[in-house]
């Protein structure tokens, strides 16, 4: 039996619905430009904020406090205060963030293929110009 147009649009509908809520939710905990940069700066073990802000360059302090605040909020990173002389904060990613492997690996592999086209794309265009 043969579906129209109409029953498939009807099918797909709330299925690209769903996936755009997803990937809204998704992007809004870890989008931006700094959330992922911290977490894979973390990958390495616990750090100190000024050792973190050095490992992420170009990120501000206040920028990155109020990155690590959401990043713990939602279960990424956790705030571990050690209260000798003097109190040591450091901060650390929790196994939750470990969900993000793929995500991170997939995206970064990606990020890696587009550099080479857009390198080779602009190599081939000076190549042509200078013809």
């Amino acid at each position: 039996m043969k579906k129209t147009k109409e029953e498939k649009l009807e099918y797909s509908s709330p299925a690209c619905t769903q996936r755009l809520t997803s990937l809204d939710d998704a992007l809004y905990v870890i989008g931006g430009k700094w959330k992922l940069k911290i977490i894979i700066a973390l990958q390495d073990g616990a750090k100190r904020f000024n050792e973190l802000q050095r490992t992420v360059s170009g990120i501000s302090a206040r920028v990155l406090s109020n990155e690590l605040k959401e990043l713990e909020m939602n279960g990424f990173v956790k705030r571990k205060v050690q209260t000798d002389i003097p109190v040591m904060v450091t901060y650390e990613i929790t196994e939750y963030s470990h969900t993000l492997r793929n995500v991170l690996g997939a995206l970064s592999e990606w990020g890696t293929k587009h550099r080479a086209k857009i390198r080779k794309e602009r190599s081939v265009s000076s190549k042509t110009m200078k013809k």
